[in-house]
């Protein structure tokens, strides 16, 4: 029996690309991790930004964040299949600690909060404490 772990992949497609064209691809790898035993957790279109550097002369990319449950087997076929989409221009998937998905829980629940609290002063004209 194989160990699942919680990993998080973050990959960049070709901008150029048509919106129909880059749902296809997501869906494509989503289908792809869950053939391969993966259970998505979370998935974050980030759409697109300019590069930091051009990768393979593209100076754009639509970001896809995902976290996924997955056996330990499945994260090298996942790095396969990212080398054979055409799409695809460059991944990172690594391995995540429960301790550190919770933390990010919180911190978006405190953010959220304190977003609401800055609008309502705004809104009100009293002070942020």
């Amino acid at each position: 029996m194989s160990v699942r772990r919680l990993y998080e992949t973050t990959y960049i497609l070709n901008a150029a690309l048509e919106d129909t064209e880059i749902d296809v691809i997501i869906k494509r790898v989503d289908d792809f991790l869950v053939e391969s035993g993966a259970l998505l957790v979370e998935q974050n279109k980030m759409g697109r930004r300019r590069l930091a550097y051009p990768i393979k002369k593209k100076y754009n990319g639509f970001y896809v964040y995902t976290a996924f449950e997955a056996p330990s087997e499945a994260l090298p076929l996942l790095e396969k299949f990212f080398l054979l989409e055409e799409g695809v221009l460059r991944n990172l998937s690594l391995q995540l600690d429960p301790k550190l998905r919770e933390f990010r829980k919180v911190r978006a629940e405190a953010q959220a909060i304190r977003a609401i609290a800055m609008a309502e002063a705004a809104r009100t004209g009293m002070p942020i404490l």
